[in-house]
């Protein structure tokens, strides 16, 4: 399901919320040839927050600071995936087993061949790459989200204790 992944620079940008500010600074942008991987835009009262991946770092960067807007630079994992369901739950799933939070997640709608780029933020990419480039599933028999009362012992525990 995973066929590829690297490492690219993701755009945090603060717009304000306003008719027409989002597409001039996609039309800035695509002035400067800059193609755009892949996007979110999240929003509160004042202000929208874009976040953004594209193919060239260098000419985002200077159209957004061309913009006088303001931007935070992150780096995120981006991940080749099949663009089929359970592809990106695999992901969080190899990442969880081995305790690692994904912060925030968001993926392309899709391309030729199948693909979609999921699109991660954990705090340790390094590792990250590490855990999905593992051979082998490791998947635990059940997982839960419900803590267990202290004493409560499962009947499958009891019978290995005898």
């Amino acid at each position: 399901m995973l066929s590829n992944m690297y490492i690219q620079t993701q755009f945090s940008i603060f717009l304000i919320n306003k008719p027409g500010v989002l597409a001039h600074t996609l039309e800035m942008l695509a002035k400067k040839k800059v193609n755009i991987l892949a996007m979110t835009m999240m929003d509160s009262a004042e202000h929208g927050v874009l976040r953004l991946v594209t193919n060239n770092r260098d000419h985002t960067a200077e159209v957004l600071k061309g913009l006088s807007l303001t931007i935070n630079e992150t780096d995120v994992l981006c991940l080749t995936l099949s663009n089929q369901a359970g592809a990106l739950a695999e992901v969080a799933r190899k990442l969880s087993l081995e305790h690692m939070n994904i912060t925030y997640a968001y993926c392309t709608a899709g391309a030729r061949g199948g693909r979609t780029t999921g699109i991660i933020k954990v705090s340790d990419i390094s590792k990250a790459i590490k855990v999905l480039t593992k051979k082998g599933p490791r998947t635990p028999a059940k997982v839960t989200t419900k803590k267990k009362k202290p004493g409560n012992i499962s009947k499958a525990a009891k019978r290995r204790a005898r």
